[in-house]
């Protein structure tokens, strides 16, 4: 064979490979496509979320004093209890 049909040869396998794999994607697209129509078609529609009421959050100067103070004093506890850890 010589190189003129060598490189013709090659040329065709490349475009009929090419052709392939652009047909199986075009077949894939159209499956992807079918699949999505059948799931919304078929799949129930979501039940509608009810939000909540919003709670109201205290501000952070209106926190009762016993409770600065038990949350000061569980601080304390566990840095001191970090640091003997550490050494």
């Amino acid at each position: 064979m010589t190189a003129n049909e060598l490189l013709l040869e090659g040329f065709e396998l490349m475009l009929l490979g090419m052709g392939i794999v652009f047909s199986f994607l075009i077949l894939l697209i159209f499956a992807t496509k079918a699949m999505s129509a059948l799931v919304t078609r078929f799949a129930p529609t979501p039940a509608p979320v009810i939000k909540a009421a919003p709670k109201k959050v205290a501000a952070a100067g209106a926190a009762a004093p016993e409770q600065d103070a038990e949350l000061l004093a569980v601080l304390q506890a566990a840095i001191s209890q970090h640091r003997a850890r550490r050494g």
